[in-house]
């Protein structure tokens, strides 16, 4: 049991590492991680009475 739990975290450490990696290199490949740009304009009606 205790293997199990040493394998498991080892994976969860070469998963962080792999997932940091590929945030970093990952724009040099076309991976394009920015959000979609655009304006949004809604009306607000704000009761004041």
């Amino acid at each position: 049991m205790g293997r199990l739990i040493k394998y498991l975290f080892y994976l969860a450490i070469l998963a962080g590492i792999g997932l940091v990696g590929y945030a970093y290199i990952g724009p040099f490949f076309g991976a394009d991680f920015s959000p979609p740009a655009q304006e949004i304009r809604r009306p607000v009606e704000l009761d004041a009475g």
